[in-house]
């Protein structure tokens, strides 16, 4: 019986791995109690440079586990503490993304991110996922060596472009709707080869998936789809989703969220940022985030056209699911 097999048959039972003098340790499913070790650990994750989402949502993701989401935690001492946590979710048929890996600084040096780790790539192998995904900022460099150490591979990198929201913005070219033709300039961009394929995941925050046409159709059913037609088409982004937040200083915010923006030149990416910037202002939107390619013409472009870029890339991560080592 594989250790997925006995979390799924009994969210209480643990895996046991390697402990130390001190202390037992055991892979396991989240459960309530849980939080308050979790929350405890992550708030001061990476201490004055970023914050940590973790202790917002970790109470969340234990309510919502389900079949297509799997969270995990080494146990110690049979649920006296917490020493690490991951999250685990199906995007497609094929594809799992990876999450909130983190390991409590009380217990750092036990080796315990690669049995954590483990654990998801079963989960997601057993339920038809042959990749697994996750995303590091590119500063974190101990997230990045973690990431390596436990069978994840180097896949891409990206920034956010952060169009604002204006009513009286004006595309100086033709924007239209259509999906057929977004797909077909997606497929042959270079955006597309940088990315492999993968954007933004209209139904998990912060994840990527590979875009589909699917995805494009339903953003122009609901009048997110904006591309570039003059001349043949020069570009496109679509809304993936919107989401409210509140700020540090408790005032509400709507963000719009896109899966990716794909161009030819300035001139292009300036229409894609005026049709975003006025669709938003009319949807009320406060701020915008796009995923685009990390790479000097796709930044430079970014900056010619005076577009608001974020100041660091971040990195994509993937796992082969179908290499038997890594579980």
């Amino acid at each position: 019986m594989s250790g997925s097999d006995v979390v799924d048959e009994d969210p209480d039972e643990g895996v046991p791995v390697a402990g130390t003098a001190d202390h037992e340790f055991a892979v396991r499913q989240a459960r309530e109690s849980d939080v308050a070790h979790v929350v405890r650990f992550t708030r001061d994750t990476w201490g004055d440079k970023h914050g940590d989402y973790m202790p917002d949502v970790f109470a969340e993701w234990v309510e919502t586990d389900g079949p297509r989401q799997r969270t995990f935690v080494v146990d110690v001492d049979d649920g006296d503490d917490v020493a690490g946590v991951v999250q685990c979710v199906l995007l497609s048929d094929t594809e799992a993304w990876a999450q909130g890996m983190r390991v409590n600084p009380d217990y750092r040096g036990n080796s315990l991110s690669s049995p954590l780790s483990r654990a998801g790539f079963r989960w997601a192998r057993e339920r038809g996922a042959v990749v697994s995904r996750n995303m590091v900022f590119s500063w974190n460099v101990a997230g990045l060596g973690q990431s390596r150490g436990v069978g994840f591979d180097p896949a891409t990198e990206f920034r956010w472009l952060r169009p604002e929201p204006d009513a009286d913005a004006d595309p100086a070219l033709d924007v239209t709707a259509d999906p057929d033709a977004a797909w077909a300039y997606w497929t042959r961009s270079e955006a597309r080869d940088h990315l492999r394929g993968l954007a933004l995941d209209a139904g998990e925050p912060w994840a990527c998936s590979e875009l589909t046409r699917a995805d494009l159709r339903a953003a122009a059913d609901r009048d997110g789809l904006f591309v570039v037609a003059d001349g043949g088409t020069r570009g496109f982004t679509s809304l993936a989703y919107t989401y409210d937040r509140e700020t540090e200083d408790g005032v509400a915010e709507t963000w719009g969220v896109y899966h990716v923006a794909a161009w030819d030149d300035p001139d292009a990416l300036s229409a894609l940022t005026d049709a975003v910037a006025r669709d938003a202002a009319e949807r009320g939107i406060d701020a915008t985030r796009i995923l685009i390619p990390e790479g000097v013409r796709w930044v430079s472009d970014a900056a010619a056209t005076r577009t608001p870029v974020s100041d660091e890339p971040d990195f994509v991560m993937a796992a082969d699911l179908t290499d038997d080592a890594l579980l």
